[in-house]
């Protein structure tokens, strides 16, 4: 869809949902005095989150919503959730945002004012219009759990490429590349999450290691030089494994693996 067809579909939404008075009451989506809908809902999370049901006036269950959360909540705003919105007889899927204070108010306000109930169905092409005027594109949240293990053993590399602490394995290194004379690795974590990308040049000798970790999108230059000389090394592992392994250390000291 072009922007110009998106804004005159978010323009006639925004005059029709305008015209329209949405009440909530005793489970029962009312618009212009007229029900409209009915709302099952459930508790979930000690009452924090809920889902909702929503059915026709004929008992006829055509909408499931629920918290999506897989989706990161947005920073700048505390007061929303995201949910998503499954138009059962319409075949539609949309991620909105919910007040997470009155949810059911909120959705029902939302849903309400679509105009996508006509005639006791779900119309597809409003609910096409819904979607187009208020669904949301939220990031989906990247879950950084480390394993658990006794932090005060030592981390090793091992062959494999893997990454352990007291013979658990906490994650994994990856070249990524090589060039100009620059080497370049991610750090993962066992759930396959990179946490850290790292770039140096002097091999096991690096001074500075340009370090970007994932978890907090931070980028910067690392200091790891210890004032000794790497002469010769056993490349068993990789031909950086000495800086490597102070790399692994240092993301398990500040909490990045």
């Amino acid at each position: 869809m072009n922007r110009v067809l998106l804004f005159f579909v978010v323009l006639m939404y925004s005059l029709t949902a305008v015209c329209q008075e949405v009440d909530y009451k005793k489970g029962m989506i009312q618009v212009d005095g007229k029900d409209y809908a009915k709302v099952e809902v459930k508790k979930e999370n000690f009452g924090l989150t809920k889902t909702f049901t929503v059915y026709n006036m004929a008992g006829e269950k055509i909408i499931i919503a629920a918290p999506a959360l897989e989706f990161e909540q947005d920073k700048s705003d505390n007061t929303i959730l995201y949910y998503r919105v499954t138009f059962l007889t319409a075949n539609q899927v949309g991620i909105f945002k919910v007040p997470s204070l009155s949810q059911e108010k909120g959705f029902a306000k939302l849903i309400g004012q679509s105009g996508i109930v006509v005639n006791d169905k779900v119309d597809e092409s409003k609910v096409k219009e819904l979607i187009a005027a208020k669904s949301a594109s939220p990031t989906v949240a990247v879950d950084y759990t480390m394993v658990k293990r006794n932090r005060a053993w030592p981390v090793r590399l091992k062959e494999d490429k893997t990454i352990e602490q007291e013979s658990i394995v906490i994650g994994s290194f990856k070249p990524t590349g090589s060039r100009d004379g620059m080497d370049s690795y991610e750090f993962i974590l066992p759930s396959a999450v990179v946490v850290a990308k790292v770039s140096f040049t002097g091999g096991n000798n690096a001074k500075n290691i340009e370090v970007f970790t994932l978890k907090d999108n931070f980028k910067r230059m690392v200091p790891f030089d210890d004032g000794h000389t790497v002469i010769a090394s056993s490349a068993g592992i990789d031909k950086n494994q000495i800086i490597l392994d102070r790399i692994a250390k240092w993301l398990m000291e500040k909490n990045y693996l």
